[in-house]
C-alpha cells in the first residue's frame, strides 16, 4: 500500500487508485493466495509542515525557529493524522479492505530506525557523500528537491525573454567599440555574472546596425537582424575566448576568493552546451545559478558571487532590489538596463517552469551544500531491475521511466527542514572529514552513553545528541542538521513497514512461502513515475536487493466530463463522498474500470456512471429477482434432484459453456492486470448473453411447464450463472455480488470467502458456441428485415433463407431457437449469397483517382458493367480484371462498393459473412396467429395494470365482430389461453361480454377489440 498523506482529505481520483489495488488483491485473495493489507500513513515531510504553519499563523523557517523546533514538530505531530478517521471510513466506502488496526506510520520510533539503518547500508556501501552544486531550491520551504521531485512540478508561466549588450573589452581593457549581444532568461541573475559562454564550434558574426556593431552567433544573424543585416566578418569563436567585457551590474563582488580566482572573472570562456538554436550564441553566466553554469564554473575556477539570501531576496547590501523575490526583481532591472542603452529586445514568453510540488512556489536553480546518494553509480543495475517488473501499460517501464533512470543524476537526499527523518550521520566539530552514519537506537545508545526513556529521534532532541570522535581526534561529534527526503521515508516501506531488520526479518529474507519481498503488485497514479515508483526501487537497488515489486500498474487522472482538470479554480471538483451517495461504490468503481484503460486520462460523467448502474447492475438485479420469483413460485432450491448438464437443454448447455470460456477469459485479463477488458467481458455477459439471450429465450421455462425436469434445468442453469457472475464480479465491485452471492448461497455465504470460479474445461462446447452466435447474428439481421417492411417480430412468417460462413453447425435445436426467435416457420440454408441476391458495383472514385488518374472514367464505366457472377466471384476472392484505354486492370479492395439486390420480394441483410432473405409475404393462416400473438400481448399488459400476480390464474374474454379476430380466436385459442394462464376463454361480439375485473379496447392494425378477465379463486 502506498502510504497517503492523512493531513489531506481523500478525493474522487483515490476510489480510482484504490479500486485496482482492491480489485487485484481480492481477485488473488479469492484464488488462495496470501495477500497482507497493511495500510500506512506518509507523515513527514514539508505538506505536514506547511499545514503545521497555517495552524500556527506563521510563515517560513525564521518564523519556525523563532516559535522553536519542538513546538513546531509537536505541531506537525498533532496535525498529521488529521484525517485518518475520514480515509479510513472512506476506504470502507467504496469496500478498499485495508487493515488499520497496525498501521506503519512513518514518523513512529520503529520505522524511523530502519530508515536509519538503510541509509547506513548506502553509506557503508560508499554511496552517500556530501557536495556543494547547483539544485533546484524552494525559497519557501528553504530546502533543495531532488529530480524527482523536481519533475512533478512544472507548470506554464510568463517569464522575461532580454536580449542585452556589454561593451567588448580589448586586450588593453578598454571598449573596442563592439558589443556582445547576450541572451538570457534569468534578468535577475544578471547581478551575478561572472562570466560569458560561447560555443567553441560555432562561427560568430560583427553585424553593422544603427551605427552599434553587435557581435553575436553567425547562425543568429537572420532571426535578430533580418535578411538584409549587414555582416562585417565572420570569424571562430577563439577569436572571442579570453576577451574581457564590461559587467552589466558591477555592485557586488565576490567575497573569500584568492585574488587570480576573481581575475578569471568577466571573460569569455569556450561551453559546449551553448547552442545557436535560440538566443544569440552568447550565454551569460552565473556560477551561483545554474547547473551549467556552475560545471563551467567549477572547470575554468571562476569566482562565486551569491546576493541571494535563503528566503530568495536579494540582500540588504544589494542596489535596487534589496529584499525583492529574485523573480519579483526582473522588471527593475530590465528597467535599469535600458536606461543605459543596454536592451537590444525584450519580450513575455510561456515555457513550462519548475515550481515547488508542495507549496507551487517557483524554484530557483541555486548553489547549496547537500548530501546525496550515489544512485548514478548503480544506473545499470536500476536499469535491470526496472527491465525485470512488468509495467502495466509497458511503454511507461521502457519510455517514462525507462528514460528517467538513463538520465538518472544523483539523489539529493538531505532538507534543510524540521519534521521528517533525521539524516542519521554525525560529524566531527574538530575534522569535517570524520563522520559516522549511525544505523540504530542501540548504536547511538552506545556512542552517546545511552538514551533517555522513550527517547524522540526527531528533531530537535536528536540534536543534542553527541558524542566523542570515533576517529579518535579528540572532537566532538554532532548530527548534520539536515532531514531527509520525504521519499525516502516512503519508498523505504517495503522493509521499514516490519520494522526490518530489528524484527520480523524473514518477511523480507525468509522463505518463498512467508517472504513479503519483493511485492508482487502494486499500483498508483502516473505521477509516483518519479516519485514513489521510483524511490522504491531505487533503494532496493542501492541495498543489492534487486526490483522491491514485481508488477505496477499505473493510473492516470480523472477528468471532468468536458476533459479538463479539474481543480478549484474551475469549480469541477466531484466531491466523492457525494459521488458515492448519489451514485453507489460498485458503479463508480465499475465505470472507472470499464470506461478506459487505468493508465489512460478519464473523464469522470455522472451520465456514464448511471448508464453503469441501469445496464449492467440493474440488468443484474432483475435477472436475480426474475430468478427469486419464480424459484419461490415453483419451489426450486440449489441441491435439489437437478438434470445433469449434458442431459440439459442447448441453451443450457450453451450458457454452461459461455461461463466456462467467460470465467478463462476473465481469469485469464486478471491474470495480466488487463482489468478493463475483464469488466468489459463480464458486463457485456451480464447484458448480452445472461438477460437478453437465455432469460429472454428461456422465460416461459420458468413457469407452469409442463416438463418439470426442463423447468428444474433451467432453475439449475440460471442459479449456477448467477453464483459464477458474483463470484466473477466480486473483485471489481463488492457489494452487489456480496449480496446476491448471500441471496443465493444456501448457508448466506459471503463471495468474498468464497473461492475465485475455475473455467470448467469439460464444459467448454466451441461448435456449440459458434453456433448459437451465429443463431443471435441472423436473428439481429431477421429484425433488421422486419424493420425494413415494417413487420413486427409477433407477426409470424413463412421462410427465411439464410447463408452463413462454413464451419458454423446449426443443428435442429438451434434451428428451433432461430425460428422462434425469428418467428417464422421454416429456415432455409443456402449455399452462397448469389441464391438470393444479384449484385452490382458502385465505383469509388477516390481510390480510382489515386491508382488510374484520367483513365478513371472509363475504369468506372467498365466497373459499373460487371456482371453479377464477376462480382461474386471478387467476394470469394478471385481476381477480377476490367478494360480500359487499351490496358488490362485488376482490381484492388476498396476500387469499387459491392451493392445487394434481393431477389424477387425478399428483404435482404447481411454482415460479416452472413446473409439471410426474409420472405415478408403473409397468408390467412399467418396473419390469424399475428394477431393471436398481439392479443397475448394486450391480455398481458391488462393484466400487469390489473395488479395480478404472475402466478394468478384467469378467466379471460375476448369480444369483436372484426372475421379474422374470430380467425384468431377459434384458431389459436389454446395458445393464448396458455400464454395469459386463463382457465377458461370466452369470446363473442363486442356487446356480448359482461362479469369481468376489467375490460379495455385495444387496436390490433385496425382490427377493434375489448379484452377483459377476472381472477380465479385457485383454491
Amino acid at each position: 500500500e502506498g502510504p497517503p498523506t492523512a493531513n489531506g482529505r481523500p478525493g474522487v481520483h483515490h476510489i480510482l487508485s484504490r479500486t485496482i489495488k482492491d480489485t487485484v488483491a481480492r481477485f488473488r485473495t479469492m484464488q488462495g493466495r496470501y495477500v497482507p493489507r497493511m495500510a500506512g500513513w506518509d507523515t513527514h515531510g514539508l505538506p505536514v509542515e506547511i499545514e503545521a504553519e497555517k495552524k500556527l499563523g506563521i510563515s517560513g523557517k525564521r518564523d519556525i525557529e523563532a516559535l522553536g523546533i519542538a513546538r513546531f514538530n509537536e505541531v506537525c505531530r498533532e496535525s498529521v493524522l488529521t484525517y485518518t478517521e475520514e480515509w479510513e471510513r472512506f476506504s470502507g466506502r467504496i469496500g478498499y479492505w485495508l487493515d488499520y488496526s497496525r498501521p506503519y506510520v512513518t514518523f513512529h520510533r520503529d520505522y524511523v530506525e530502519s530508515v536509519w539503518w538503510l541509509l547506513k547500508q548506502i553509506s557503508d556501501r560508499g554511496l552517500f557523500y556530501r557536495g556543494h552544486r547547483v539544485l533546484p531550491y524552494c525559497p519557501r520551504c528553504g530546502t533543495g528537491l531532488s529530480s524527482h521531485e523536481l519533475a512533478q512540478g512544472y507548470k506554464h508561466v510568463k517569464d522575461p525573454s532580454l536580449y542585452f549588450t556589454t561593451p567588448v573589452l580589448g586586450r588593453d581593457g578598454e571598449p573596442d567599440g563592439r558589443e556582445f549581444l547576450v541572451w538570457t532568461t534569468t534578468p535577475w541573475t544578471l547581478v551575478s555574472n561572472v562570466a560569458l559562454a560561447v560555443n567553441p564550434e560555432l562561427d560568430y558574426a560583427e553585424v553593422e546596425h544603427e551605427g552599434r556593431r553587435y557581435v553575436l552567433a553567425a547562425a543568429r544573424v537572420s532571426a535578430l537582424f533580418g535578411a538584409e543585416a549587414q555582416v562585417a566578418r565572420t570569424f571562430p569563436a577563439s577569436e572571442l575566448v579570453g576577451l574581457g567585457y564590461a559587467r552589466p551590474f558591477d555592485w557586488m563582488h565576490p567575497v573569500g576568493f584568492a585574488p587570480e580566482v576573481v581575475a578569471r572573472g568577466w571573460k569569455v570562456y569556450p561551453a559546449d552546451w551553448v547552442t545557436a538554436e535560440d538566443g544569440t550564441g552568447i550565454v551569460h553566466t552565473a556560477v551561483a545559478f545554474g547547473a551549467d553554469d556552475y560545471r563551467l564554473g567549477q572547470e575554468v575556477g571562476l569566482p562565486i558571487i551569491m546576493p541571494v539570501d535563503d528566503r530568495g531576496r536579494f540582500k540588504d547590501d544589494v542596489p535596487l532590489v534589496a529584499g525583492k523575490f529574485v523573480k519579483d526583481a526582473d522588471v527593475d532591472l530590465l528597467v535599469d538596463l535600458k536606461q543605459r542603452g543596454l536592451v537590444f529586445k525584450s519580450s513575455k514568453e510561456e515555457h513550462s517552469y519548475p515550481h515547488c510540488w508542495r507549496c507551487q512556489t517557483p524554484l530557483i536553480y541555486m548553489a547549496r551544500d547537500s548530501w546525496f546518494i550515489r544512485t548514478t553509480q548503480v544506473r545499470e543495475e536500476l536499469l535491470a531491475n526496472s527491465a525485470a517488473i512488468r509495467w502495466f501499460p509497458p511503454e511507461i517501464g521502457s519510455g517514462r521511466f525507462g528514460e528517467w533512470l538513463e538520465n538518472n543524476v544523483d539523489w539529493t537526499i538531505s532538507r534543510n527542514r524540521y519534521w521528517g527523518t533525521p539524516l542519521p550521520a554525525w560529524v566531527c566539530e574538530r575534522d569535517p572529514s570524520h563522520l559516522r552514519f549511525v544505523g540504530s537506537y542501540a548504536e547511538l545508545a552506545e556512542l552517546s552513553g545511552g538514551l533517555v526513556e522513550d527517547f524522540d529521534p526527531h528533531r530537535p532532541f536528536i540534536d543534542e545528541v553527541t558524542f566523542p570522535c570515533t576517529d579518535g581526534c579528540g572532537g566532538t561529534m554532532r548530527r548534520t542538521p539536515e532531514v531527509i527526503d520525504v521519499w525516502f521515508d516512503s519508498g523505504s516501506m517495503p522493509f521499514a513497514q516490519h520494522h526490518y531488520p530489528f524484527e520480523n526479518a524473514e518477511l523480507v529474507d525468509g522463505p518463498a512461502e512467508v517472504r513479503q519481498f519483493p511485492a508482487d503488485f502494486i499500483s498508483e497514479g502516473v505521477d509516483q513515475t518519479r516519485g514513489w515508483f521510483y524511490s522504491l526501487l531505487a533503494i532496493s537497488t542501492l541495498l543489492g536487493r534487486g526490483p522491491s515489486y514485481r508488477n505496477v500498474v499505473v493510473n492516470d487522472m480523472i477528468l471532468d466530463p468536458e476533459g479538463l482538470k479539474m481543480s478549484k479554480s474551475r469549480g469541477n471538483i466531484v466531491n466523492p463522498w457525494e459521488a458515492i451517495a448519489q451514485f453507489g461504490a460498485d458503479a463508480i468503481r465499475w465505470y472507472l474500470l470499464a470506461s478506459s484503460n487505468p493508465w489512460l486520462p478519464k473523464r469522470f460523467d455522472p451520465e456514464g456512471v448511471k448508464e453503469v448502474q441501469r445496464k449492467t447492475f440493474d440488468t443484474l438485479r432483475q435477472t436475480y429477482r426474475f430468478f427469486a420469483l419464480y424459484a419461490g413460485l415453483e419451489g426450486w432450491e440449489p441441491g435439489g434432484d437437478d438434470p445433469r448438464a449434458e442431459q440439459r437443454s442447448v441453451l443450457d448447455r450453451w450458457l454452461l459453456s459461455r461461463l466456462a470460456t467467460l470465467t478463462a477469459t476473465v481469469t485469464g485479463d486478471m491474470d495480466e492486470y488487463q482489468l478493463t477488458r475483464a469488466a468489459r467481458t463480464l458486463g457485456e455477459f451480464i447484458i448480452e448473453d445472461l438477460s437478453n439471450w437465455y432469460v429472454r429465450r428461456s422465460r416461459d421455462r420458468f413457469w407452469g411447464s409442463a416438463d418439470r425436469e426442463d423447468t428444474r434445468a433451467a432453475f439449475a442453469t440460471l442459479h449456477e450463472a448467477l453464483v459464477t457472475v458474483a463470484r466473477l464480479m466480486a473483485p471489481l465491485a463488492p457489494f452487489l455480488p456480496d449480496w446476491l452471492h448471500r441471496a443465493l448461497s444456501a448457508d448466506g455465504g459471503s463471495v468474498h470467502l468464497a473461492d475465485f470460479p475455475v473455467a470448467a474445461a469439460g464444459r467448454m462446447d466451441a461448435a456449440l458456441e459458434r453456433g448459437m452466435e451465429a443463431v443471435r447474428t441472423l436473428s439481429t439481421l431477421g429484425r433488421a428485415a422486419r424493420e425494413e417492411v415494417g413487420i413486427r417480430v409477433r407477426q409470424p412468417l413463412g421462410a427465411v433463407y439464410a447463408v452463413i460462413p462454413e464451419g458454423i453447425e446449426t443443428g435442429d435445436d438451434l434451428l428451433a431457437i432461430l425460428r422462434d426467435e425469428l418467428n417464422v416457420k421454416r429456415v432455409e440454408f443456402m449455399h452462397a449469397a448469389e441464391e438470393l441476391v444479384t449484385f452490382t458495383a458502385k465505383p469509388n472514385f477516390k481510390a480510382l483517382g489515386a491508382r488510374f488518374g484520367k483513365s478513371t472514367p472509363r475504369v468506372a464505366d467498365a466497373i459499373r458493367a460487371l456482371g453479377s457472377d464477376r462480382i461474386a466471384a471478387f467476394r470469394r476472392g478471385v481476381a477480377v480484371a476490367v478494360e480500359a484505354d487499351g490496358g488490362s486492370h485488376v482490381l484492388a479492395e476498396g476500387d469499387f462498393e459491392v451493392i445487394q439486390n434481393a431477389q424477387g420480394e425478399f428483404v435482404i441483410e447481411s454482415e460479416g459473412g452472413f446473409t439471410l432473405a426474409l420472405d415478408p409475404g403473409l397468408t390467412p393462416e399467418l396473419r390469424a396467429e399475428g394477431i393471436a400473438r398481439e392479443l397475448v400481448n394486450r391480455v398481458q399488459k391488462l393484466r400487469k395494470d390489473t395488479g395480478l400476480e404472475v402466478s394468478d390464474r384467469i378467466r379471460l374474454g375476448i369480444f369483436g365482430d372484426d372475421v379474422d379476430l374470430g380467425a384468431a380466436t377459434r384458431g389459436f385459442g389454446e395458445l393464448i389461453a396458455a400464454e395469459t394462464l386463463a382457465v377458461e376463454l370466452e369470446t363473442g361480439s363486442a356487446t356480448d361480454y359482461a362479469g369481468y375485473e376489467a375490460d379495455r379496447e385495444v387496436d390490433l392494425d385496425g382490427i377493434t377489440a375489448i379484452i377483459a378477465l377476472a381472477r380465479v379463486n385457485q383454491s
